[in-house]
């Protein structure tokens, strides 16, 4: 089972409807959204999420769910 993480601190870059929208589409995945991931320079610059440990970084929220579904291809989605 794949595991993503999303920074709750992030949501202000939209990071939060993609985890919404990631957890609903994608069969088979653990989502966990903490406080704080320790990435503060990293949340600063825009939306990101941990997918099994590797940053997942993007300009926009879009983007973010392009390419963490790119990431998650061979899931099945729902």
């Amino acid at each position: 089972m794949r595991k993503i993480q999303f920074c709750e601190n992030n949501f202000s870059t939209g990071s939060g409807q993609i985890a919404e929208k990631i957890q609903r589409e994608i069969d088979d995945l653990q989502l966990e959204v903490k406080a704080c991931l320790g990435l503060c320079a990293d949340c600063a610059v825009g939306p990101f999420a941990l997918l099994d440990g590797d940053l997942i970084q993007a300009a926009s929220s879009d983007e973010l769910h392009k390419k963490l579904l790119k990431e998650l291809e061979p899931t099945t989605v729902k």
